[in-house]
């Protein structure tokens, strides 16, 4: 089975983290896609986050560094997920590096009637909320997706201390 790289970035602001309304999956996600040829995924998920959110963003390092210059080290992801995809039959497995971010705008969005973003906090994410959406409906977010923005929040508070 094809197997694509993918990069995807937990966003967090004064103790909220960023998702969106993803239109094919009907669901709520943080920012994140493909990687680009030759693109590492520390560079790709910080990518993801300007062009889905207008945001820039810098890496909350959640892992360990070691003390040499070369070669170079990219920051370990919080964790790695293997995640099967159907996109109009076309099977394959994404393997997601998955990061945490801050923002360093702060929370301005850009504006843009094609995307829900949403700011949520850790409160709603605890109490498993079902958020609302532009249409007026709402949607609870996915277990995985709930888990690792709670971590992300966490992690960022730990690194601000």
């Amino acid at each position: 089975m094809k197997r694509h790289f993918t990069a995807t970035a937990f966003v967090v602001h004064k103790g909220k983290t960023l998702l969106h309304w993803h239109r094919k999956l009907q669901q709520w996600m943080p920012p994140g896609g493909h990687l680009l040829e030759n693109e590492d995924p520390v560079a790709g998920a910080l990518r993801e986050v300007l062009e889905e959110t207008g945001l820039a963003a810098e890496l909350i390092d959640t892992g360990r560094r070691h003390a040499f210059d070369y070669p170079e080290q990219v920051a370990a992801p919080y964790t790695i997920l293997i995640e099967d995809i159907d996109d109009a039959g076309d099977k394959h497995k994404h393997i997601d590096f998955i990061y945490f971010c801050r923002s360093r705008d702060g929370g301005a969005l850009r504006s843009s009637s094609d995307d829900e973003l949403l700011w949520v906090s850790e409160e709603q994410l605890e109490r498993d909320e079902a958020l609302p959406r532009a249409d007026a409906s709402v949607a609870r977010v996915a277990e995985d997706v709930r888990a690792l923005a709670l971590e992300a929040i966490r992690a960022e508070r730990e690194a601000s201390q």
